[in-house]
């Protein structure tokens, strides 16, 4: 009786980690929205402190992305596997929160700063680069290690890791909302302030229903592997692959909001849009 006691446990424990992947789905929607309405009002605020251009646009997406970039790279690196994912996620969209309402107050002071020194020339992008950075990188790492995050856990569930495509598409999908929302709605009828406001709030549910969920469901760490990712020629070749497909992706969307500037005006709409439709083609 003790080893079927002992077995059944986990499989009841994976059972119920199943019945909950629709919830987190739902959850990777709501991050995805907060994140672009950050992304939609960062933009404004970044034409507001260090000028409008298709320079600061190229540095603020190229900070977005990597802070991404380094959040989903760094993760296993500093948070043990040993913590329940979803608490280290719900732990990560409550930073997040705190990240944007920090952003809201600290650009402004930065970009008075960079008008007081700023030059033209490399010297003028050196400093874009900078605040943008300051501003954008705390936020844009938290936001690239819940993806990680959440995969943990999935792991341990029957079916799990093909859940991990779906809450992608559930997170891009949250971030079409986002976009049409802050920019065409939130940013048109209220303001900044409002908008990152509204940001944190789904943040915050996010987060509570994270941790509830956590409280409900059982965790057992996966044996550790080998880091044998970029070991042969052949997985190198894969990421420098995708790493030149995410570099045209990229440099598309620059060029096609700089050629859409052109004909609609350089407004927080036209971003919006761009992005939106940008999102709706990923």
């Amino acid at each position: 009786m003790s080893n079927l006691d002992t077995t059944s446990e986990p499989a009841a424990g994976l059972e119920t980690g199943r019945r909950w992947l629709p919830v987190l789905l739902l959850l990777f929607i709501g991050s995805g929205c907060a994140a672009l309405i950050y992304e939609v009002v960062w933009f404004q605020l970044l034409q507001l402190s260090v000028g409008s251009s298709a320079v600061s646009l190229g540095i603020l997406l190229g900070i977005f992305m990597g802070g991404m970039c380094l959040g989903s790279f760094l993760l296993p690196r500093f948070i043990s596997p040993r913590y329940h994912p979803l608490r280290v996620y719900a732990a990560l969209e409550l930073g997040i929160g705190a990240s944007g309402l920090i952003v809201l107050s600290v650009v402004p002071l930065i970009g008075g700063f960079y008008t007081t020194i700023a030059g033209t020339g490399q010297a003028s992008l050196f400093l874009r680069a900078i605040v943008a950075g300051i501003c954008l990188l705390p936020p844009t790492i938290l936001m690239g290690a819940t993806l990680p995050a959440i995969g943990r856990w999935v792991k341990a569930t029957p079916s799990g890791v093909a859940w991990l495509g779906y809450f992608y598409g559930g997170n891009i999908t949250g971030a079409v909302v986002g976009c049409i929302l802050a920019g065409f709605y939130l940013l048109r009828l209220y303001d900044m302030p409002t908008a990152t406001y509204v940001a944190v709030t789904l943040n915050v549910l996010v987060a509570a229903l994270g941790f509830a969920i956590a409280r409900v469901t059982s965790y057992t760490p996966a044996a550790l592997e080998s880091s044998t990712g970029l070991s042969s020629p052949e997985s190198r070749l894969i990421y420098v692959a995708i790493a030149l497909s995410g570099l045209t992706a990229l440099g598309a969307e620059v060029v096609w909001t700089r050629v859409l500037s052109l004909l609609f005006g350089a407004t927080t709409y036209t971003f919006s849009l761009i992005l939106a439709v940008f999102l709706v083609g990923l």
